[in-house]
């Protein structure tokens, strides 16, 4: 399986990014994927996740309300639609896969990562 980000840019405080993800190589519904961001000087942190079978999503809460994940499963796409940004959101986006439906918030836990997609959120 390989992941590819993209949608990552420069935006001002208050805009919106939409950042895609394709998951090549993934053979089953039976996985998860999510978003994660490590900001400057920052741990890599869970953003949000879904289930691809049953579409389940869940968030950090430092992103619920702003952001919205989904996932097309005719186009294998992930996105996450990010609205409200703010300074504090400017990272490197990373989406990652987990054989498994569980979406995890424990980055340990995933099998497989994107290069990332950098965003940053001028004020």
């Amino acid at each position: 399986v390989q992941l590819q980000a993209s949608g990552g840019g420069l935006v001002q405080a208050g805009g919106s990014l939409r950042l895609s993800c394709v998951p090549s190589g993934r053979a089953s519904n039976d996985v998860a994927t999510a978003w994660f961001r490590q900001g400057p000087g920052k741990e890599r942190e869970f953003v949000a996740g879904v289930r691809w079978s049953g579409g389940n999503t869940y968030y950090a809460d430092s992103v619920k309300g702003r952001f919205a994940v989904s996932k097309n499963s005719a186009k294998n796409t992930m996105y996450l639609q990010m609205n409200s940004l703010n300074s504090e959101d400017t990272a490197v986006y990373y989406c990652a896969l987990r054989w498994g439906s569980t979406v995890h918030r424990t980055a340990q836990l995933y099998d497989f990562w994107g290069p990332g997609t950098l965003v940053t959120v001028s004020s």
